[in-house]
């Protein structure tokens, strides 16, 4: 696998190493190995998947505290902007944000470190979307963050009109006022693994 740095450390692109033929292709799309020697070591507990059509935008949602997850995240089919936002209070890149288009052509792979809230808009008419997570859901640790908030000026790839929230999502705060609730976000300092 290819790994690619992104402009905030930790953040990065995968790509597998597809082959293909006359009769399709083949990728490996998970090693333990590989992931630990090129990434970090991560030790993943839980894979999920969802469906969603056009406009849908899921995030921006993070765990917690001593729940907070790393995630691996790919699209099986379909298209969508994936969004990773540093919320380490004290990081030199506190409140950037990564956005990377993952596709069911290009294979590519997103990892958003602990300390990360993550998000996606489905630019195609479906999207199937995998992630894997190396912490249990855990409801009374998750958060989230207004994926409008206009500090972050997060461009999601359709227009604002066309967009589709969950009814938990249209009520997540602005970045500005989860810094102001003691232990919503992470410090930087604390070494999150």
């Amino acid at each position: 696998m290819n790994v690619i740095e992104t402009s905030i450390p930790g953040v990065v692109i995968i790509e597998p190493r597809v082959f293909g033929d006359s009769r399709g292709y083949f990728f490996e799309s998970w090693s333990q190995r590989e992931f630990d020697e090129k990434v970090r070591p991560v030790h993943f507990v839980q894979d999920n998947e969802s469906r969603s059509s056009y406009g849908v935008l899921r995030g921006l949602h993070f765990q917690k505290g001593k729940d907070s997850q790393s995630k691996l995240v790919r699209v099986v089919s379909g298209r969508v902007l994936d969004v990773a936002v540093d919320i380490r209070v004290g990081s030199p890149t506190f409140g950037r944000s990564v956005a990377v288009e993952l596709t069911g052509e290009n294979h590519r792979q997103f990892f958003i470190p602990r300390g990360f809230a993550h998000g996606f808009s489905v630019l195609s008419e479906e999207a199937v979307f995998q992630y894997k997570c190396d912490a249990f859901y855990a409801p009374p640790s998750e958060a989230g963050i207004a994926w409008n908030d206009p500090s972050l000026g997060i461009a999601w790839g359709i227009p604002a009109e066309d967009i589709i929230l969950s009814p938990k999502d249209t009520a997540n705060p602005l970045l500005s006022d989860l810094c102001s609730r003691q232990g919503i976000l992470f410090d930087y300092s604390e070494d999150l693994y």
